[in-house]
């Protein structure tokens, strides 16, 4: 990395988890738009309008959207909810991007961590996260850190720009252990 890119980058305690505000689209898109165009962590199409990214990803309440931000710059968005209606509503989801300029710096981690505490606060039994990427190995290391466990893999159901086919894992936390 270039000394450029380390300025760049935040420090550990540089940045705050907070509620999203309706004016942090404008900082939120690019991340948005930058992770699902580079096709290698999210299964959303690259061609998504902004319009439709920003319905998608600023889901109402009871859900819940987050920014981790510095000052009024932001470096990675997380929402979170119920994973289905009705009689799996005890499952919470939700996803997580990090602006390319932030990964490595407990962004992801700090975005998690607050989740799963939101999902806790809630009454939830568990997370599930539907569809990460086998190769994404940042995340995955990260989700067993906090100790996600992959239920499954559905094999070559990811179209990865470099590797081909890859599989799509279901990761799950369950918050009545611990």
């Amino acid at each position: 990395m270039d000394a450029t890119a380390d300025r760049l980058r935040p420090a550990a305690s540089a940045f705050t988890i907070r509620e999203a505000h309706e004016d942090d689209w404008s900082r939120i898109w690019p991340i948005v738009h930058d992770v699902i165009t580079e096709q290698r962590t999210f299964p959303y199409d690259p061609a998504m309008s902004e319009r439709e990214a920003e319905r998608g990803w600023l889901v109402p309440a009871p859900a819940r959207v987050v920014v981790a931000a510095d000052g009024h710059r932001v470096l990675g968005t997380a929402n979170m909810y119920a994973n289905r209606p009705g009689p799996g509503n005890h499952i919470a989801s939700g996803s997580l991007m990090v602006a390319r300029r932030a990964r490595g710096a407990g962004v992801g981690r700090a975005l998690v961590t607050d989740m799963v505490a939101w999902a806790r606060r809630n009454g939830f039994a568990a997370i599930q996260f539907n569809a990460v990427v086998d190769t994404n190995t940042a995340a995955i290391r990260l989700y067993e850190s906090l100790g996600f466990i992959t239920l499954g893999v559905a094999p070559g159901a990811f179209r990865h720009p470099a590797d081909g086919h890859v599989g799509l894992r279901i990761m799950w936390l369950d918050l009545r252990q611990s």
